[in-house]
């Protein structure tokens, strides 16, 4: 059977921010390390906090990062600088699949997913919004940086950070919880999340020419330290719970978009292709959510396609069994289609920028 042929594939751009301290670096290195085949780009305020010397090798003698140490991304430049290295990190000729932002400790969030949404640049998506809480200094961080209310509210994906060191860990992800809007919020340890969150992982296997990290750990020399390459994928402290759903039946635009404004807490990443049957028969959409962002993209259906609708949901916590349900709700086998009925779905094609961010 014939499967939709992909798109123009364009890559996610994922903010990491959050305090002085919270280990955003931590977690960035983890990613780095168990990403599989997918190469990451990155741009960081602090060149030196990362391991240079590994991040030279996987990406190519460092081609993947663009390093500034002029102060606040946010600060220092604005979206059309921004546009410069976003360009410079997206040419095909780097292979590169996703790109992480490490904002500076005192960057403003809210500022660099605007600049990220303002981009011009047709090959990168806004990947959402990742807010780094440190769990043991939690409570001195909100007295000192009440803004903190602001930015765990803004997050798509939150990373209660260090529980291992929390006096009362269930206290702060409590709090977290109260203080997100319907954000994923993922407890960590060493700043350990599945990378899957964050960006769909290639295998080893498909990436050719280049070393990975895990190249680099699973072919130690001979007298290293074993327990340093030990394999941590399994020891994550978080996992994440997904759900495929397929359909030969087209979706209703209205249900489905009803399903989207509703989407539960914790429902991170949707990612896939919707027919919408008689609503658009030329045209297959590709759908891309995070958090609260939501974009369509219409894509031409091939001849030789299977009109089929293909989902996966990923998130924390979420009853997939439900969401199941509900997805089978969408569908219609009505033969017609009302003028009206994709008005909801173009409001995510046409102005995804203002529309996602602060409506969805």
């Amino acid at each position: 059977m014939s499967q939709p042929s992909p798109g123009p594939q364009q890559i996610p751009v994922v903010v990491l921010a959050g305090f002085l301290g919270s280990g955003k670096t931590t977690l960035l290195n983890h990613l780095l390390h168990r990403s599989g085949g997918t190469r990451i780009g990155a741009v960081v305020n602090d060149f030196g906090a990362i391991e240079i010397d590994a991040m030279a090798v996987a990406g190519a003698l460092g081609d993947s990062t663009v390093s500034l140490g002029n102060g606040c991304l946010c600060c220092a430049v604005d979206a059309s600088e921004l546009d410069v290295y976003l360009e410079r990190l997206a040419r095909p000729s780097t292979g590169i699949d996703v790109i992480v932002i490490e904002a500076s400790g005192l960057a403003e969030p809210q500022e660099l997913v605007r600049m990220v949404l303002a981009s011009e640049h047709p090959g990168i998506v806004y990947g959402g919004l990742v807010e780094v809480v440190d769990a043991a200094e939690f409570d001195d961080t909100r007295a000192k940086h009440p803004e903190i209310d602001r930015h765990l509210a803004l997050a798509d994906l939150v990373v209660v950070n260090k529980l291992d060191r929390a006096a009362d860990g269930e206290h702060v992800l409590a709090v977290v919880r109260e203080l997100t809007d319907r954000a994923a919020v993922v407890p960590a340890i060493y700043g350990r999340i599945d990378p899957e969150f964050l960006f769909e992982c290639r295998p080893s296997e498909e990436r050719i020419g280049q070393l990975s990290f895990d190249d680099l750990d699973h072919h130690h020399e001979p007298g290293e330290d074993h327990e340093r390459h030990e394999d941590h994928s399994g020891h994550l402290h978080t996992g994440y719970d997904s759900l495929s759903f397929t359909s030969e039946v087209a979706l209703d635009p209205r249900r489905l978009i009803a399903f989207l404004d509703t989407r539960p807490e914790g429902l991170y990443r949707i990612k896939g292709y919707v027919d919408f049957g008689p609503y658009d028969v030329r045209n297959r959409y590709a759908v891309h959510a995070v958090g609260r962002f939501l974009r369509f993209y219409p894509e031409p259906w091939g001849p030789a396609d299977t009109r089929l609708t293909q989902l996966v949901l990923i998130g924390s916590g979420i009853d997939a069994s439900a969401l199941g349900k509900e997805l089978e709700g969408c569908k219609s086998d009505a033969p017609h289609a009302d003028e009206q009925g994709m008005w909801g779905v173009l409001r995510y094609v046409r102005d995804p920028e203002e529309a996602a961010f602060e409506e969805a």
